[in-house]
């Protein structure tokens, strides 16, 4: 499945994992330009998240940049012409792409992997935290890069970094804006594996593939539990916790499992 560029390559490519069909591979595609976002890679990146969110045999995805980039946030070309032609609606794009596709990333009902294999700035680093979790390259970079520019945060950051890191360390990365690296990353709980550059795709894939194994209706209700806990009170958390048990306990993936624990074997999950 795959997208055409103005630039003559497709702006995002949709793969199966060839070891496991499973697992879709949805990769942003400009490594000339650092795979920074254009109106087109953004619709094409949106349509390719909504299509393997649909899909049935997809259980888990990961997302993926060509290059030596994960993703440079928003095409600041592009994004000048848009204000010369008209300031007023140059940020429309915030609501029509950025916020559906954060949206597509920290809401679809299967887990999704980061492959972070190099710098994930501004939007791109939005992106890579809507995902549930992330595996970087030891020469990964990271930073919001929003005032530098006389802009505050999109692409969910002001939540996302508040979650992750405590609203301190979030204020420090906005208004300041300076990077930090793969180690930093993982010692604040941003990142969950940080390894070497080449081996980024295949360690999220082997993390995806263990996912796309696993009961995925439950992971589901997990990540919209988690997303519920953030922030609501005590006794709505309860009131849904509650709720979520009483749907999966009528699934046939707890079913399996159950069978499976007093049988001594491993489950085979099917997503049911």
């Amino acid at each position: 499945m795959e997208t055409n560029s103005g630039e003559g390559a497709p702006a995002v490519l949709v793969t199966p994992d060839d070891k496991d069909p499973a697992v879709a591979i949805v990769t942003l595609n400009r490594p000339a330009k650092r795979n920074a976002l254009t109106v087109e890679l953004k619709e094409a990146l949106l349509e390719a998240l909504e299509r393997v969110s649909a899909d049935p045999s997809v259980r888990a995805v990961v997302l993926a940049g060509t290059g030596k980039s994960f993703c440079v946030g928003q095409d600041l070309g592009e994004h000048v012409e848009s204000l010369r032609g008209n300031a007023a609606t140059s940020f429309d794009t915030v609501e029509k792409h950025y916020n559906p596709i954060v949206r597509a990333l920290a809401t679809m009902p299967k887990p999704v992997v980061a492959a972070i294999n190099g710098g994930a700035v501004g939007a791109g680093l939005g992106f890579a935290l809507a995902c549930d979790l992330r595996v970087c390259a030891d020469t990964a970079t990271f930073a919001t890069a929003f005032a530098a520019i006389g802009l505050t945060a999109d692409s969910g950051l002001s939540a996302s970094l508040v979650h992750s890191l405590g609203a301190a360390r979030a204020t420090e990365l906005l208004l300041l804006g300076e990077s930090f690296d793969a180690a930093q990353a993982q010692a604040s709980g941003l990142v969950r594996t940080v390894v070497p550059a080449p081996e980024v795709l295949g360690a999220a894939l082997e993390l995806a593939r263990k996912l796309a194994a696993g009961p995925t209706v439950a992971y589901a209700e997990i990540k919209k539990a988690v997303a519920l806990g953030a922030v609501s009170s005590l006794d709505t958390v309860l009131e849904a916790e509650a709720a979520a048990q009483a749907r999966l306990g009528v699934t046939e993936d707890h079913r399996e499992a159950v069978e499976a624990f007093l049988a001594k074997r491993r489950p085979y999950f099917q997503g049911a």
